[in-house]
């Protein structure tokens, strides 16, 4: 393992992703220096910052506030890791309580059928799955909440960070998803609002 300048670690060998192309109607692989993917990684237009926290919710608990776009991470010191995120556009928004089911680390997107269907009409087409890699739009780490379609992760437009247009899913830039993917156990609670 190699130690970056990011503060996570990366295995030495090369990552293997297929993408779709959707110009040419083919798979294509791809391969990724994973010592060269410190300089390619994203960071947010507002810096990840430690702040006060005075709730109630237990050490490792995750609290998304959807109109602030803003996630926080008890520490469980009366601090809170903040970061900036992107949340879902008007009609895929929700609230609720759910569990960190599952994690992943350069996740596979297996876009819902009723995204590529959305999509498709809109002329877009949508491959089936595409494997991890640094155009996958569910970046670098994964947090998968219950049993839901929904998930924490990373993303390959932090441009559309500290806005609302995903389908519901929580965006946050690649090095703070690894950041909060270190830290997060499976089980831990993550609150909606």
């Amino acid at each position: 393992m190699i130690s970056l300048s990011f503060g996570f670690s990366l295995a030495f060998a090369d990552q293997e992703a297929r993408q779709f192309d959707p110009r040419t109607g083919t798979w294509i692989k791809q391969r990724i220096d994973n010592r060269k993917l410190a300089g390619r990684m994203n960071a947010a237009p507002v810096a990840s910052q430690t702040v006060p926290y005075s709730g109630d919710l237990r050490r490792g608990s995750i609290i998304v506030d959807t109109g602030k776009r803003r996630l926080l991470y008890i520490n469980g010191d009366g601090t809170a890791r903040e970061y900036v995120i992107g949340v879902g556009r008007e009609g895929f928004a929700w609230k609720g309580r759910q569990k960190i089911s599952r994690k992943a680390e350069w996740p596979v997107w297996t876009p819902p059928a009723e995204m590529i269907e959305r999509e498709a009409a809109k002329g877009r087409i949508l491959p089936a799955s595409m494997e991890g890699g640094l155009e996958n739009p569910l970046g670098a780490r994964a947090l998968y909440l219950g049993d839901t379609l929904y998930r924490i992760h990373g993303t390959n437009e932090p441009w559309t960070l500290g806005k609302a247009v995903s389908s519901g899913c929580i965006r946050m830039a690649n090095d703070d998803i690894v950041e909060l993917y270190d830290k997060v156990r499976i089980g831990n609670l993550v609150v909606v609002r």
